[in-house]
């Protein structure tokens, strides 16, 4: 089955809100924020993150079955760099190509925007991630040690960077 990739717009936050509850609920060892932390925001906050930053979907048919967005950094000097953050593709796609076409819409947008960086956090625990990321040349920079408390213990964090200027 044929998977789209579609920029979200103003109009999009209740396929946002569903895809990004998906996400928090179905692998809520694999981001910083819990499912509790979203589920409470305002409708006006939904709506602030999903304008203020790029926030792409995969569909397939009309489902939304992954995410991915991009936060640029501020700072006059820094923005050059983005983080890629909230990446999530339903476990029925893994492995499918999914998370690749998301992945390759972000940083095509991202280069658009005159980003040359791209940056990530991941859960060293997270070796399929890991893998993909490197599969696709992110490279690992630094750790955080206990950069996240997963279920009571402290997880460390993996920096990968991934330059896409030449």
């Amino acid at each position: 089955m044929t998977v789209s990739i579609r920029l979200l717009g103003p109009d999009d936050v209740e396929t946002f809100r569903r895809i990004r509850l998906e996400a928090l609920r179905t692998e809520p060892d694999s981001f910083a924020s819990s499912v509790a932390d979203w589920e409470k925001l305002p409708e006006g906050e939904w709506r602030r993150r999903l304008t203020d930053n790029p926030v792409f979907v995969a569909f397939r048919s009309d489902e939304p079955v992954g995410i991915m967005g991009l936060l640029r950094q501020s700072a006059s000097r820094m923005a050059h760099r983005a983080t890629v953050v909230m990446v999530y593709v339903h476990r029925s796609l893994r492995g499918s190509g999914a998370a690749g076409l998301l992945l390759a819409a972000v940083t095509d947008h991202a280069r658009h925007q005159g980003i040359r960086q791209l940056e990530l956090s991941v859960s060293a625990e997270n070796a399929a991630a890991i893998t993909f990321y490197r599969r696709e040349r992110f490279e690992g920079v630094g750790r955080i040690p206990g950069g996240c408390i997963r279920n009571g213990r402290e997880v460390d964090d993996i920096i990968m960077v991934r330059r896409i200027v030449d």
